[in-house]
């Protein structure tokens, strides 16, 4: 039995990276995927795919629906671990899969050069692991193995 792995990013460069990851893991796991955009769908076709609602800090009431949402994502799926590159939307899944007692994996944007983003430095509060792509950043608790791009 493949372990499973429920993956989840916004749209745009979050959603690349978190393909670069994930497509390295679809020989030995199942990958389920989860994005805010029901374009990213045609991106993974032959895995399932969820769509998420999208959010930022602007609009944050859509977080408390999708948390819960969220929730339920997790409970039907029983993934095995859930891996992020953010943003918002990822954050809030990554949580409710803490939740409900799965590892949890955020990676950082390798946009964020200088310090961890925003979602990044709450996800080092709760996360089973927490990756930056840039070597200055990492520490005991940041790893950092390399950028997913390059």
């Amino acid at each position: 039995m493949k372990n499973k792995i429920l993956a989840v990013a916004s749209i745009g460069g979050h959603w690349v990276q978190l393909l670069r990851i994930a497509k390295g893991l679809e020989d030995n796991c199942e990958v389920v995927y989860m994005s805010t955009h029901e374009k990213c769908a045609t991106m993974v076709e032959g895995h399932r795919f969820y769509k998420l609602q999208d959010f930022s800090r602007w609009d944050a009431y859509k977080l408390f629906p999708a948390f819960f949402n969220a929730i339920k994502f997790v409970w039907k799926e029983k993934p095995d671990v859930v891996i992020t590159t953010g943003a918002a939307p990822g954050l809030v899944v990554l949580f409710a899969a803490k939740c409900c007692g799965k590892r949890t994996i955020w990676v950082d944007s390798i946009a964020n050069v200088n310090h961890l983003s925003l979602c990044g430095r709450i996800a080092s509060h709760f996360a089973s692991r927490i990756y930056t792509q840039w070597k200055e950043l990492g520490n005991e608790k940041i790893l950092s193995t390399g950028n997913v791009l390059g």
